[in-house]
């Protein structure tokens, strides 16, 4: 087995660093990022979260945020700003002039702020699973839709390709959770956010390792050096990745570093 030299480690959040079922870290995911930054190795978090939604993992010490999925990447000692990528207003205003036809729910993601069109009980219940309160109702009067990062619709998968290709034709769908559709710009992904932080690290992407567990992480896992796929990921994330380790609550990414001899 060839052992690569990494000198950076991106993590997605949900189902990767973050257990669905305790909702929260494991130790050893704790240990590990702990011998990851005596080594010098930058650990940085890939999340299709929002800027503002990541307060429960900051004590960790990362070095970078990448986020709505590599629409907005940030340094965390400096805050310095390498990347930011805003929706298509028109596909935005093709939403809300759907959503007044059409009963869909969406949330609408800035830098600012996150808010909700239309809250059901089993959006309620999705937020709760991810240990995220429920975001406040979206004032269309005072929205600014050049300012939107990422847009999440509640849509079932089966009706998806035909959504987007009609409302939202200049962004792209993935999903990390069946119940809605992270959309961002065209050709946006979490590769982008891998390439921001080697241009600013002065790193070789041969340097990177990326951890992940969903549909928006496929990207990520093919652009690293080294795509590890979590035991508890989706069939398609597990085929596209170098190497599958064990289930988050089963010590996967601590596993996974030892194997490569990273750690």
């Amino acid at each position: 087995m060839h052992l690569p030299t990494i000198k950076a480690v991106f993590f997605d959040i949900d189902g990767t660093l973050i257990s669905f079922n305790t909702h929260a870290v494991p130790q050893s995911t704790l240990d590990a990022i702990r011998e990851l930054k005596k080594k010098g190795i930058k650990v940085i978090v890939s999340t299709g979260r929002s800027i503002n939604n990541l307060d429960h993992i900051k004590h960790l010490g990362f070095d970078g945020y990448s986020t709505f999925n590599g629409g907005y990447c940030v340094v965390a000692e400096s805050d310095t700003i390498l990347h930011r990528a805003t929706m298509d207003p028109t596909d935005v205003e093709r939403l809300i002039a759907y959503s007044k036809e059409t009963p869909v729910s969406f949330s609408l993601m800035s830098e600012q702020e996150v808010t909700i069109h239309h809250v059901t009980p089993e959006i309620d219940m999705m937020y709760e699973a991810v240990n995220l309160p429920t975001p406040p109702l979206t004032n269309f009067d005072t929205l600014d839709t050049g300012s939107i990062l990422q847009v999440n619709v509640f849509i079932h998968p089966d009706k998806e390709a035909e959504f987007m290709a009609n409302i939202m034709p200049n962004s792209i769908a993935t999903r990390w959770i069946e119940t809605f559709a992270d959309v961002n710009p065209g050709g946006q992904s979490k590769k982008v956010g891998i390439e921001a932080f080697c241009r600013h690290f002065g790193l070789d992407v041969s340097e990177t390792m990326a951890f992940g567990d969903g549909g928006n992480d496929i990207e990520m896992l093919k652009y690293a050096g080294v795509g590890v796929a979590m035991g508890n990921a989706n069939p398609a994330v597990k085929e596209n990745a170098d190497y599958v380790t064990d289930h988050v609550d089963e010590d996967g990414i601590w596993n996974a570093l030892v194997h490569y001899q990273v750690i």
